[in-house]
């Protein structure tokens, strides 16, 4: 069967793959040649102190920040010809979830869908996807109410179910625990634990592991713009993580403290 795949099918062709990426924001360099791949049904976490890259990477891969050297690729085609969204699910940093729009979950998530619709009527099998990412993050019983009517770690999971709702092969999460109460995180690590048992792959941001540790087959560290490790994710003689955290959430309510740790 050799020569049969195309690279968007060929299981080596890794999911992401940036190469040599430099990227500025407002003329300030952030990624000073970062590499990182993501293979299939790979989770890979993107770890570092604050300002050291990680919200830029991802951000460069998805299209938001444009890169000023290097290549992106996405199922191995270049992204600036990548057209098949809806095999990417993207979840944003929690603020603003609720975007001062009084819509409902249910309609929030639907949103998500749209990739697949093609903007066309919605049918069936649409709203059934609707009703199925809403079940897989806990919120079914929530579907008529307005998005502002959640907590911030509810919020957080409409996002999640947003991005799940297309069925994407690639979960791009930025930040998905800051803030976040613990049952909201370990809802996130049952939802995530399923969604890599189907095959996708996942690549977030992280200040901390939390409940998603024993899903991380890699970490990949930034300092300064550069990756300074690729591999386990690397902990000091006391167990943690090897970096400041001077990270501050401006949303950390929702049973969190004021560096987005749950309280306990």
């Amino acid at each position: 069967m050799t020569g049969t795949h195309t690279p968007a099918q060929d299981p080596a062709v890794p999911v992401v793959a940036l190469r040599g990426v430099h990227a500025e924001l407002g003329a300030r360099p952030v990624l000073r040649g970062v590499d990182l791949a993501v293979r299939r049904g790979e989770v890979v976490a993107l770890l570092g102190a604050n300002g050291s890259g990680k919200s830029t990477a991802i951000r460069t891969l998805i299209g938001q920040v444009p890169a000023t050297a290097g290549t992106v690729e996405l199922f191995g085609t270049p992204r600036h010809r990548f057209r098949a969204w809806a095999r990417v699910g993207y979840v944003p940093q929690r603020a603003g979830a609720a975007g001062g729009v009084p819509a409902t979950v249910a309609e929030t998530v639907a949103s998500g869908r749209l990739a697949r619709t093609r903007f066309g009527p919605f049918r069936a099998a649409d709203r059934a996807a609707v009703h199925r990412a809403l079940g897989l993050v806990g919120l079914a019983d929530r579907a008529k109410d307005t998005v502002t009517a959640l907590s911030g770690g509810q919020q957080q999971r409409v996002l999640i179910a947003r991005a799940l709702v297309s069925e994407p092969e690639l979960l791009v999460m930025d930040e998905p625990l800051a803030g976040v109460d613990l049952a909201s995180q370990e809802v996130l690590a049952t939802t995530l634990r399923q969604l890599v048992a189907s095959g996708a792959s996942v690549l977030l941001v992280l200040h901390e592991l939390g409940p998603l540790e024993p899903l991380i087959d890699r970490a990949v560290v930034l300092r300064d713009g550069r990756v300074v490790h690729d591999g386990p994710p690397p902990r000091t003689a006391d167990g943690s993580l090897p970096y400041g955290h001077e990270h501050h959430h401006p949303h950390a309510g929702d049973g969190a403290d004021s560096r987005g740790l749950p309280i306990r």
